[in-house]
């Protein structure tokens, strides 16, 4: 596995999906590739957890 530079669905920054984050994903069984930077990711989650 090689580092994958993807683009986030939400701001439309680049960002770099490291060999790192791969392995983790698929020790976690994950299918799919992350679609937001990790800014993105943090943000939406605060905000799903403000709803509670």
């Amino acid at each position: 596995m090689a580092d994958k530079t993807l683009v986030c669905r939400d701001c439309g920054k680049e960002f770099v999906f490291t060999e790192g984050e791969q392995a983790f994903y698929k020790e976690k069984g994950f299918d799919n590739e992350p679609t937001r930077c990790v800014d993105c990711r943090r943000a939406k989650k605060q905000q799903n957890n403000r709803r509670y």
